[in-house]
């Protein structure tokens, strides 16, 4: 008893640690991403490494899942974004949105996947919040490609999975992640208003003939 209440407090400290610097990687991310810096694909992958070993350690596998894919994206997503740079002459800023139909179709099918997918967790496996976890970590699949593709449109998606988010953190006791859910929500809220200015500044300056990207 003597040795394991240290052990257990080192455990608490080596997490919260974890935890707070992958916070921090986290909110980073979501700050160069809004300033479409390339670096906030290095910060996210960094974050991401971290976070999974939080979320095995949790029993949130949905999560922990959803984090190698973030793995993926990431290097993904630094490939793509360079592309876009160079076929749009330069502009690291350029964005586009789809068709409001697209959304929809997104959202419904995202949804059904989201009901199987929570049905597998809940049925074989024991993680903790299989359907709520479920369905954030497909939107999130869903999104993370949004955001590699920069559509506008990524941020409302985000707002409704960090507030989902912010109630399981909280039900899991991980007051980081849920303090950082709630930030993400007002940043991703902020995020979209800065890329919905610099879509309707890209439409006019095409009108204008500044510049054609594809």
């Amino acid at each position: 008893m003597t040795d394991f209440l240290p052990q257990l407090f080192a455990q608490w400290q080596l997490q919260t640690g974890l935890e707070l610097i992958a916070t921090v990687l986290a909110l980073a991310y979501t700050i160069l991403a809004i300033r479409h810096s390339l670096w906030c694909w290095p910060a996210a992958l960094l974050s991401t490494i971290l976070t999974l070993q939080i979320m095995m350690q949790s029993n949130l596998y949905t999560d922990a899942l959803l984090q190698l894919y973030y793995a993926g994206m990431a290097l993904y997503g630094w490939w793509n974004w360079q592309q876009i740079q160079q076929t749009s002459h330069q502009l690291p800023d350029a964005v586009h949105e789809l068709p409001w139909l697209r959304h929809v179709q997104l959202i419904g099918f995202t949804g059904v996947v989201g009901l199987l997918f929570g049905y597998v967790m809940s049925e074989y496996t024991d993680t903790d919040y299989a359907w709520l976890g479920a369905q954030i970590s497909c939107f999130a699949v869903v999104t993370t490609w949004l955001v590699a593709q920069k559509v506008v449109s990524n941020w409302l998606y985000w707002v409704a999975i960090d507030a989902a988010s912010i109630y399981m953190y909280l039900q899991k006791d991980l007051y980081f992640f849920t303090a950082l859910f709630v930030v993400y929500t007002l940043i991703a809220a902020i995020g979209y208003v800065s890329w919905r200015s610099s879509f309707r500044l890209q439409q006019l300056n095409r009108k204008s003939g500044i510049y054609v990207s594809d």
